[in-house]
């Protein structure tokens, strides 16, 4: 075995053991604060719906347990196994090895085996995780039809993109993965510019949101933060999830606000314009574009990797592969870059919270913190989500800060004295 192939061992198995540990403290931790609503919340939050997020996030961890297990053996059976190499050589009895086609239906029936071996635990999330706590709302007809909509979709964009970057790498010579990044940023930007549009409503039903009272403290608030949507839509999240959200999409002229409908169902007005304040924020703190920035970075700095390892042969051999040619390193990399960007992943989640944390800042200020306040506590309620997460857990896996650290700092927000010398937005 080479040194390559031994580091690439202990970095799965290690990212295995780290993953475990955590969802072992989280599941510790849970249970362990499962009895006790924290106090912060004892007078918004009841025993009975503290102990359903409780028994929600433990059943939702140990479910993840053995897809982890699973996805870390695969893995190493693709790579260290052979199976990658005995995938390409099988091919190669009918298509050439090194010719586009080839590399098409080598790197699309990996992607195709990947699916196959995720969707018993997709299913079993679905019909028998998020049945139980009373969330899914989706029909086996519906999930089958999304499954063959998404399927389709894949291979409608993800061939012709397959078959570009394929074709780049072998014609472009030497700096071929410039050309690769120039084309994935254009597709990034123009893929927010069509999703709301085409893709989106391919899935779900999207209706003009046509409550004159909410649509008029939208507008207001629009107007009061300088920002301009090309509309306000009501999605029917209730199709497939009894979970409420709210998102913005697209960008430039192209901006809709969403809202789930079974979010408008729980909140009042003024907790609708809090949240909508707070998505507001990340544009107004350019968090949006610093995302496209962090992104367009990122793939520079992994694609000059990707050209790099293209003339090592410890690399391919490394993971088990004897043919070097272009779609073997593209596949090789994409399964070996999660691996070694797993401790990166504490960092992400320390940037996203601090975006969360000047959103939160920018809802108190123009629509008042006691509303997202109770607008929050009423969506950490009715989606389930603990009050009580384990702190290691929480800084590697979560994107917005604990319950009680984000609503202790919009309390603070709201005792603040604005100019005047009166508290702001009591």
């Amino acid at each position: 075995m080479s040194v390559f192939a031994i580091v690439f061992l202990f970095a799965v198995l290690a990212g295995l053991a780290v993953r475990s540990y955590l969802a072992w403290r989280q599941i510790r931790h849970v249970a362990a604060h499962r009895d006790a609503v924290p106090e912060p919340f004892h007078e918004r939050i009841d025993d009975r719906s503290h102990r359903r997020a409780a028994d929600y996030t433990i059943a939702r961890v140990k479910a993840r347990l053995p897809e982890l297990v699973v996805a870390a053996v695969w893995l190493l059976w693709l790579t260290l196994g052979g199976l990658l190499q005995d995938l390409h050589a099988a091919l190669a009895q009918f298509l050439e090895p090194g010719q586009l086609a080839h590399g098409i239906a080598f790197i699309a029936l990996i992607a195709v085996f990947g699916w196959a071996i995720e969707l018993p635990f997709e299913l079993r999330r679905v019909f028998v995780t998020e049945a139980k706590f009373g969330f899914n709302r989706i029909s086996p007809a519906l999930f089958l039809s999304d499954t063959l909509k998404g399927a389709v979709l894949s291979a409608t964009i993800g061939l012709p993109l397959l078959a570009g970057a394929l074709w780049l790498m072998e014609g472009m010579g030497q700096y071929w993965w410039l050309t690769i990044w120039a084309g994935w940023l254009a597709f990034n930007l123009l893929a927010m510019l069509i999703w709301p549009t085409f893709i989106a409503p391919l899935f779900n039903r999207f209706e003009p949101l046509e409550d004159e009272a909410i649509r008029e403290r939208v507008t207001r608030l629009l107007e009061r933060c300088g920002f301009h949507a090309k509309g306000l839509y009501v999605m029917d999240g209730s199709r497939r999830s009894a979970h409420g959200n709210a998102y913005f999409t697209g960008f430039g002229s192209a901006k809709r606000i969403v809202f789930f409908d079974t979010l408008l169902g729980r909140l009042d007005g003024d907790e609708i314009e809090a949240v909508l304040a707070h998505e507001l924020g990340h544009f107004h703190h350019g968090h949006v574009l610093k995302r496209i920035v962090l992104m367009a970075l990122g793939s520079f700095a992994i694609l000059a990797l990707l050209g790099w390892l293209a003339d090592q042969a410890w690399f391919y051999q490394g993971l088990g592969m004897q043919s070097q040619d272009t779609a073997a390193l593209l596949a090789l990399f994409m399964l070996a870059l999660p691996v070694f960007l797993l401790p990166l992943a504490p960092l992400m989640s320390l940037i996203s919270r601090r975006d969360e944390y000047q959103a939160d800042r920018y809802a108190a200020e123009h629509a008042g913190a006691g509303p997202l306040i109770d607008a929050l506590v009423k969506l950490y309620r009715d989606n389930a989500s603990t009050l009580t997460p384990d702190p290691w857990y929480s800084g590697f896996h979560d994107s917005h800060p604990p319950a009680a650290l984000r609503i202790a700092h919009l309390e603070r927000l709201a005792s603040m004295p604005d100019p005047t010398g009166q508290p702001a937005h009591a």
